[in-house]
């Protein structure tokens, strides 16, 4: 069955991206494989923070990607490039996931992720440390209304001072 992982990298004091949403501290890793790890994924879930950020990028889909937005004020019409999903994070994963394919990732923030690990819905997180304090910004994860447990499954240090981790979510 595919999976859903939260892949995502962060400073060392937890975020994901600056105050103002800036990414530009987040260099290439010459030791990431990032061929590989694309082509693990045929569908990526993003809410609609990052995405107007891929929009405002010039990158509204990926090539060999079925993209998904979870948005309440995106309209389809808009971006019929992307499939718009206003309701049923739940239904619409439980399709997803049934049928054949490769994983899911959930690219980019926080508040989607929150949600969907709420409601059970995420398998795996993955996450790239750079060492960098960024004292701000947007957080890996704002408030949880429950505790979710994990289980570390893989991590990797990289010369460079990344570290990777994998948990499972319990």
């Amino acid at each position: 069955m595919r999976r859903v992982r939260y892949s995502v990298v962060m400073s060392l004091d937890g975020y994901i991206a600056g105050p103002k949403g800036e990414a530009d501290w987040i260099t290439i890793d010459p030791e990431v494989n990032f061929t590989a790890i694309f082509s693990q994924f045929d569908t990526i879930l993003v809410g609609r923070r990052t995405f107007d950020a891929m929009v405002t990028a010039g990158r509204a889909s990926m090539p060999g990607m079925k993209v998904i937005v979870f948005s309440r004020t995106l309209r389809q019409q808009d971006y019929p490039e992307v499939a718009i999903v206003m309701d049923g994070q739940r239904e619409t994963l439980a399709a997803l996931k049934a049928v054949p394919g490769k994983d899911i990732w959930l690219f980019g923030g926080g508040s989607l992720f929150r949600s969907l690990a709420e409601d059970g819905l995420v398998d795996t997180i993955e996450v790239g440390i750079v060492p960098i304090l960024l004292g701000g910004g947007v957080p890996l994860l704002p408030s949880l209304l429950k505790r979710i447990k994990l289980s570390l499954t893989a991590h990797t240090v990289h010369r460079a001072g990344r570290v990777y981790l994998e948990y499972a979510i319990k």
